[in-house]
């Protein structure tokens, strides 16, 4: 098999920048880390494709590998990984057993790299899966399992539909479960219609948008101006996370439940999804109505958590655990490209060499929306017409 272009991380890189930046995660420069290198792609098995890589988004899961925020994962895979577990592609060889898919098919990953008997990931494919390579590469081989066909016509241009392989089925668990949870304690009939709250980033906007696709009210507390209006123009209030200096104090916390408690007619939030970490984490739960439920799929900053339990066990709130979807879960969500799922393109599409300055300004969060990558130069002709 051939040696195509890729990304890599490697416990050097990450040493090297530490040591020039200091120990603070937030000081480091990820674009420094994230490096080109080779990488030659394993023999295609009876059950592989190989794809040719259309476009990516960057996840904020790379950006834990490369400041090794919470564990140094690639020194646990060995001191290099390659990162990546979200793209679009277009097949270009099948293994002799693979029935699902031809070569010209445009399809998407999933990152689900270990379901246990149940369907749910043990591990995270590019990420904590063992001998997983990622997708921020020219050319992969995964396993047909690892794939669906790309909606086409859904009515999302190709950036839109790169942005939603790894949020869209992180989102339909988180809600799926959220809304679950919620109506084991609260049926239908008591309360039809419930507040929706969500905080920051890609997968936030989708949990919402899911939410007021069914009925519900929902408001997005975001530092970003554009995008709140994207939102709002789906019928999701806008809260500007900003006015609140992103919860730094307590005194921040009192003035955002004050906020949440006026926008509700003082019924306050019935489902909150947060990254379960951080000061959000602090202001979900302040905001949360009784019986509530909070959930998240982030650990970003740390891998502990702290609230009042007594508080929540008052408050009858429950707080979830989740992590990602089963692979047939994934495939339902890609059900609800364009028809539920719009997400928020940041305004710039990166080229291929520019992807690591993708993920330092994902870092410094100054980007207006979801970040794609451009992979390849040419588009096959089933897409060309979703390429803006």
């Amino acid at each position: 098999m051939p040696t195509v272009p890729a990304y890599s991380i490697t416990t050097d890189a990450i040493a090297a920048e530490q040591e020039r930046s200091g120990t603070n995660p937030a000081d480091i420069d990820v674009s420094k880390v994230l490096q080109l290198d080779e990488l030659e792609l394993r023999p295609l098995g009876p059950g592989d494709v190989r794809l040719r890589i259309l476009a990516v988004s960057a996840e904020h899961n790379i950006d834990h590998a490369t400041t090794a925020d919470t564990i140094n994962i690639a020194d646990t895979r060995g001191g290099k990984m390659y990162p990546g577990n979200s793209a679009t592609g277009e097949v270009i060889e099948v293994g002799a057993n693979v029935t699902r898919f031809a070569v010209g098919d445009v399809v998407i990953t999933h990152c689900n790299g270990g379901p246990d008997e149940y369907g749910f990931p043990t591990r995270i494919w590019a990420y904590d899966a063992e001998d997983s390579i990622g997708w921020y590469a020219k050319e992969a081989v995964v396993g047909d399992w690892q794939i669906i066909k790309a909606p086409l016509d859904c009515g999302l241009n190709l950036w839109e539909i790169a942005a939603l392989p790894l949020r869209a089925p992180t989102a339909y668990h988180l809600w799926r479960r959220a809304i679950g949870i919620y109506r084991i304690k609260v049926p239908y009939e008591r309360r039809a219609r419930i507040n929706v709250l969500g905080f920051g980033g890609g997968v936030s906007e989708l949990f919402l948008m899911l939410a007021k696709s069914e009925g519900h009210r929902a408001f997005f507390c975001s530092g970003s101006p554009e995008r709140r209006a994207a939102l709002e123009k789906q019928g999701i209030e806008g809260i500007d996370q900003k006015a609140f200096n992103r919860f730094a104090s307590r005194d921040d916390v009192r003035a955002f439940t004050k906020e949440c408690r006026g926008r509700t007619d003082g019924e306050m939030m019935h489902a909150v999804c947060d990254m379960m970490r951080g000061p959000v984490f602090a202001a979900g739960l302040a905001c949360t109505a009784r019986q509530a439920v909070n959930v998240s799929a982030g650990w970003q900053l740390s891998q502990k958590v702290d609230y009042n339990s007594t508080l929540m066990s008052v408050k009858q709130v429950t707080i979830d655990h989740t992590h990602y979807e089963t692979p047939e879960g994934c495939a339902a969500a890609t059900e609800l490209y364009g028809s539920v799922f719009k997400p928020t393109i940041h305004r710039e599409i990166y080229g291929w060499a520019d992807l690591p300055r993708a993920h330092q300004e994902m870092h410094l969060n100054t980007q207006t929306g979801i970040p794609i990558v451009r992979v390849a130069d040419d588009m096959p002709e089933t897409v060309k017409d979703l390429v803006g």
